[in-house]
């Protein structure tokens, strides 16, 4: 513990094309072996801070770095281009924007490939990596048909398979079921205890991880250190219980619908309605079918069988860059059809997006980029609106608006489907719960029953939210 893998000494950084700083005068070691978490709120420069500790900026992003950074005690700038990351292993918040292969195999040899690796020993090292993450099954996997959980779980299956001192984690639990959330992290510990491993992550759920850190980290919204501290797990955030207030008058109805791919059943034949006003969440484990669903809803993928009656469907993906065609932020939910710039500006405010405002799309966080697709749906209001993980890079704040967001608009009679592991969040918005596991529906269910049904929830790999548990303490 008195190595210094990272030493941090008053770094400033900000990208070219902004006029404020990202990061602003960031000190601290982090020591070999160390789990340590960075937390703060959404667009703190979290991810930006992590991206330094393995070179991927300031070099990738032509950013202004001030400041001393060393990894393993040598200047980070001394470093050849590629040279720490056989160290250092990184899984992104966005695990497509890791890959380059077509399959998971693929994928993996193509890591060892970049490594010089003996190539007698690549197929024992990737059987190793696929038995340790579960992924065996998956081995000959085409990347793109994987659910976003999968994905991730892949991509931290590439980080492994390098065999590194240091594993950087940018929100790893985003896209993992809350049972699956939970086995990542014990099996996490694991490994890290058994090779030594030194462990950062940027995290926002850090109910899930329970005692797993050792310290964190805290950035404030301008970018600057406010504590480094000892971890204390925290206590669960709970939303109050939305009242439902949603009309019996079907705004969506599936009717029998199936879609098929090169052969493979991604949905049986499905049936169920959504009324006007109701919030409707979608639930299950990874790979089930939850946004090949959305999907399907919306018309991005064609159906085999089935109808589908709505009007004004809207859609929030998990990666909301495919929405954007505006070069601001305030000109995407102008464009998206807001009726007044009065209306742009409170939407701004309430999504935190104001200070950004004048940012490309492109160049905010993860975090602000859903909530710039959100605001640019919610602008457009449509009588259907799909969302798919909104809740992922979000601090408290942000899901508190989005919460009152939804709760009026569902007022105003809109109808809102929404694919989400944060059962926290589940528990105070949904009125009903659609549970899918390997493509079929099990049902439409309330959303009380579901939360008071253990085995439902454990055959959908699903935990129960515990600020419902604290609320249900509370009444007895």
């Amino acid at each position: 513990m008195h190595d210094a893998v990272f030493s941090l000494d008053n770094v400033h950084f900000r990208f070219p094309d902004s006029g404020q700083r990202t990061l602003d005068g960031i000190s601290y070691e982090i020591f070999r072996g160390e789990r340590v978490v960075i937390t703060g709120p959404s667009g703190a420069g979290k991810s930006t801070l992590l991206y330094l500790l393995n070179r991927l900026y300031p070099l990738n992003c032509d950013g202004i770095l001030s400041g001393s950074i060393k990894l393993f005690n040598k200047p980070s700038e001394n470093y050849a281009p590629g040279e720490i990351n056989r160290r250092i292993a990184t899984v992104f918040q966005d695990p497509d924007s890791q890959f380059c292969m077509r399959t998971v195999e693929e994928e993996l040899a193509f890591t060892l490939e970049n490594l010089s690796a003996v190539a007698e020993a690549m197929d024992a090292r990737i059987a190793g990596v696929l038995e340790l993450t579960g992924l065996m099954e998956l081995r000959h996997a085409v990347i793109q048909t994987l659910s976003g959980g999968m994905k991730q779980r892949v991509a931290t299956a590439c980080a492994l398979i390098m065999e590194p001192e240091v594993l950087l984690l940018d929100e790893p639990l985003a896209h993992l079921d809350p049972f699956t959330a939970k086995q990542f992290v014990d099996w996490l510990s694991v490994l890290q205890k058994r090779h030594g491993l030194t462990v950062v992550a940027v995290e926002h759920r850090l109910e899930l991880w329970e005692t797993f850190f050792s310290r964190e980290i805290v950035l404030d919204r301008d970018g600057a250190l406010i504590a480094d501290v000892p971890f204390r797990p925290r206590s669960i955030y709970s939303f109050p219980v939305r009242p439902s207030v949603y009309e019996d008058l079907p705004a969506l109805q599936a009717e029998a619908i199936s879609v098929k791919k090169e052969g493979r059943l991604l949905l049986a034949p499905l049936s169920f309605k959504a009324a006007r006003g109701e919030v409707v969440v979608i639930a299950g484990p990874n790979g089930s079918g939850k946004t090949t669903l959305l999907k399907a809803l919306c018309g991005i993928i064609p159906l085999t069988g089935g109808r589908i009656i709505a009007q004004k469907v809207g859609y929030v993906p998990q990666s909301p860059e495919f929405l954007f065609i505006e070069s601001s932020v305030e000109a995407e939910l102008a464009f998206s059809g807001a009726s007044t710039q009065a209306e742009v500006e409170e939407l701004m405010e309430r999504l935190h997006l104001t200070d950004i405002k004048e940012s490309h799309p492109f160049s905010v966080s993860h975090g602000q980029k859903r909530r710039v697709a959100i605001g640019a749906m919610l602008a457009d209001k449509r009588d259907v609106l799909l969302m798919d993980e909104p809740t992922s890079g979000q601090d408290f704040a942000a899901l508190m608006e989005l919460f009152t967001l939804i709760r009026e608009r569902v007022q105003e009679g809109a109808t809102i489907l929404i694919v989400t592991h944060d059962m926290e969040f589940a528990a105070g918005i949904a009125d009903s719960v659609l549970l899918i596991k390997d493509g079929m529906l099990t049902g439409k269910f309330s959303a009380e029953r579901v939360w008071a049904d253990e085995s439902l929830m454990q055959a959908h790999q699903l935990l129960q939210p515990k600020g419902m548990v604290q609320r249900e303490k509370s009444f007895a």
